[in-house]
């Protein structure tokens, strides 16, 4: 499982021309499954999101949490994060989960995050979707279950 957190000030994603998910301070996460991903990766991913201190204290020091700063989660399914590069100039997406499986997961990551965070959108799983952002530093940092 990959997620790629951005801490932002503002994030939104639109369908089909509809902002369908909006938030103000927190982490817009792009959200990859695999085939190999369980529920107690998701729990792992989705503890190690939460707890990240990676917003400004008074001293502007890097040392405080989404719980801290009242952030919100803007969470989109993104399955191109598995994409493999290794021969020719055109991507495979073998590694990426298969969609009834990712789609399980991803909606799993949403309610388990509703039990931390009082503010979650979401993108629409499988959706042509426009996400816009405005980063904050910019912050970007990649959690990859494998690496944890």
């Amino acid at each position: 499982m990959k997620f790629v957190i951005q801490r932002v000030k503002q994030a939104s994603v639109k369908v089909e021309g509809s902002v369908i998910g909006e938030i103000e301070k927190g982490y817009l996460v792009l959200i990859g499954v695999s085939d190999k991903d369980t529920e107690a990766v998701a729990d792992k991913m989705i503890k190690k999101m939460i707890g990240l201190r990676i917003f400004e204290d008074a001293e502007g020091k890097t040392n405080l949490s989404l719980a801290d700063v009242g952030g919100s989660l803007l969470l989109v399914s993104q399955f191109t994060l598995y994409a493999n590069c290794k021969k020719g100039n055109r991507p495979s997406f073998i590694e990426a989960g298969a969609p009834d499986k990712a789609n399980q997961l991803y909606e799993y990551i949403i309610e388990e995050s509703k039990k931390s965070v009082s503010v979650v959108q979401t993108g629409r799983f499988g959706a042509e979707m426009e996400v816009s952002l405005i980063n904050d530093g910019p912050f970007t940092i990649l959690l990859d279950s494998e690496m944890l």
